[in-house]
């Protein structure tokens, strides 16, 4: 394949991912009241990241990567967990949680395929459902403008947060392939142009970034480690690793090189020492991106020499603050549109992997009714058990605190244990549910 090719294939996988690279930063450094200035080097870091997440991916070393045409960007499995620790600890938990969570991943990495059994699809559809219905009001609420603003739920603010998801909407209506793929960021650039013209945007944080920057480890805060917050994100971390395990198979079959169990945990190993890059550089930890699967198998180019152009792309945008602190200027409520359109989708994609599970057995619609359930509640009212750890050894304390303080903890956990108890132990029901 000739460079011109080559590059222009790498440019699309740019773009089809670009949107929900830098939401991730966007939504995480909004809830967290960052700087101007924290925010751009928030989205430079990640894009950056991204790249070098990519790179040590689509590398096959003798210990780590997959060595598979796969793009990689912050999993938005890790959002609402990122702004709860951020929110209740600060950057130093989030960060000593990341790095820690990647040093788990890089150690459990041979091993961790021999825990798959323990996160069927039942499981981890009911934690990616739990995140996407506990990421909605954080959409909604930017929709209004965001929380706080003197003009919040403005009429201005709302109509301009519709017409960006109309505009997403007829978009991914009306056309095919590549434009459809990249739908949302289309959509954010056409609300931020409609933006402009209503005055609402800022365009002072691009004029003071500078051109070029380089990347400093602990630049935003010093990790510090915590156990709650270091739970809460190796679990987040492990249905990730469920997640690009479904990636790494689909791409293994559209390149027709079958995976074998050290090819898989080079691709988590891979992942882990992202996390850790990434929480040193005061990042993110990473994954798959499927839709970047998608544009493989559309275009039909398998050759790893497109990522590889891709990754080194991502990597110099990253060096560029003010092509970064160029999305930060997006309006909020055109945020929100988008947001409400990529959480809308982990909803259901969370629904997709539960569907079939649920058709199976009246034992696996229990699963996820209370797992879902049970996660949504403790995201909705976070400080209702708070009192069960009262008289309790210190060290039960700590263990529940985690368990239900956190939304995902306490659902991803309640999944592993219900599956456990339906569906590995015990006499199992042959007959599959029927409904009249």
């Amino acid at each position: 394949m000739n460079n011109t090719k080559a590059t222009m294939l790498g440019i699309q996988h740019l773009l089809a991912m670009y949107a929900g690279a830098i939401l991730v930063p966007l939504i995480i450094g909004g809830a967290l009241n960052f700087t101007p200035a924290q925010m751009t080097y928030l989205v430079a870091i990640d894009i950056f990241m991204c790249g070098v997440a990519t790179l040590l991916q689509v590398w096959k070393g003798r210990f780590s990567g997959i060595g598979l045409p796969v793009v990689l960007g912050c999993t938005f499995t890790a959002v609402s967990p990122i702004i709860a620790i951020g929110s209740t600890g600060g950057l130093g938990d989030v960060y000593g949680a990341i790095i820690a969570s990647g040093v788990i991943i890089v150690i459990i990495g041979g091993l961790f395929g021999r825990l798959i059994p323990f996160f069927p699809p039942v499981v981890t559809g009911s934690v990616v459902t739990i995140i996407g219905i506990s990421l909605i009001p954080v959409a909604i609420n930017n929709m209004g403008g965001g929380q706080g603003a003197p003009d919040f739920a403005s009429g201005s603010n709302v109509a301009l947060a519709f017409i960006t998801l109309i505009i997403i909407l007829v978009v991914y209506r009306f056309t095919v392939g590549f434009v459809r793929a990249i739908s949302i960021l289309l959509g954010m650039v056409a609300g931020t142009v409609l933006g402009i013209i209503m005055n609402k945007v800022d365009f002072t944080p691009v004029v003071e970034a500078s051109w070029l920057h380089i990347m400093q480890p602990f630049y935003l805060a010093t990790p510090t480690f915590n156990a709650s917050a270091i739970v809460t994100m190796t679990l987040v971390a492990m249905v990730s690793l469920v997640e690009s395990t479904g990636v790494y198979y689909a791409l293994s079959d559209i390149c027709k090189k079958p995976l074998t169990s050290k090819d898989l945990a080079k691709g988590y190993r891979a992942e882990g020492i992202a996390s850790i890059i990434g929480g040193i550089f005061n990042a993110f930890p990473y994954t798959t991106f499927s839709q970047n699967v998608g544009l493989t198998q559309m275009s039909g180019v398998r050759d790893r020499k497109v990522i590889y152009i891709t990754g080194g792309m991502l990597v110099a945008l990253g060096f560029l603050p003010k092509l970064a602190a160029i999305t930060t200027i997006i309006p909020t409520p055109v945020l929100g549109a988008a947001m409400l359109a990529m959480f809308g989708m982990v909803i259901t994609q969370g629904i997709r992997m539960l569907a079939p599970e649920i058709a199976k057995s009246m034992e696996n619609t229990m699963v996820a009714a209370i797992a879902v359930s049970l996660g949504v509640g403790v995201a909705s009212v976070p400080g209702v058990f708070v009192n069960i750890t009262n008289g309790l050894p210190a060290w039960l304390a700590e263990i529940l605190t985690v368990i239900t303080s956190n939304g995902i903890v306490a659902g991803s956990i309640t999944a592993i244990l219900l599956n456990i108890l339906f569906n590995m132990i015990g006499p199992k029901r042959k007959d599959p549910m029927h409904i009249d």
